[in-house]
């Protein structure tokens, strides 16, 4: 029996999120935020009228990117992307707005194309990795307030530490 025939008999499903579609809304999601952060930047640094949008835009960013970086090598395990294209997606959150043409060659190049791999009707996840993300493919409500549990842990652990220098 496949890990996907399990999953539906015990009533999970992918939510009809498609990898496409997750990926995307990060993709997208980022490049907005880089977008508020580097208007702050201008309103502090060129116009000299405040601070508080680096502050807020830069809050934003710092969460997006993080959540960005954690889409990114979850839909590559679960779409067999190469440990290469998974660090160029990594990579792609770094200059401003470079998640979008990732996202665009991706699609180009059926990376994002059809269901998930390890989600239901998919492969036999191989190791615990696999395994959990295949668990959470199947539970898609509860891994987003997962997810956003651990992403904002690990915000509030960076904001404690302090700005970067």
């Amino acid at each position: 029996m496949q890990m996907g025939n399990a999953a539906v008999a015990a009533g999970g499903n992918d939510g009809g999120v498609t990898p496409q579609r997750f990926f995307s809304l990060f993709a997208i999601g980022e490049a907005i935020t880089w977008a508020l952060l580097l208007i702050g930047m201008f309103l502090k640094y060129v116009t000299k009228t405040t601070e508080v949008m680096v502050s807020i835009g830069g809050g934003v960013h710092g969460f997006m990117f993080i959540a960005f970086c954690f889409a990114t090598v979850f839909v590559g395990i679960s779409q067999k992307w190469g440990a290469g294209w998974i660090l160029l997606g990594l990579a792609s959150a770094i200059p401003p707005f470079a998640t979008i043409p990732f996202e665009i060659s991706s699609v180009r190049r059926g990376k994002l194309a059809g269901g998930w791999g390890l989600g239901p009707n998919g492969r036999e996840p191989r190791g615990s990795v696999q395994r959990v993300i295949a668990w959470a493919i199947t539970r898609p409500v509860l891994t987003l307030v997962l997810g956003l549990v651990v992403v904002a842990a690990i915000f509030t652990a960076m904001l404690v530490a302090g700005p970067p220098v």
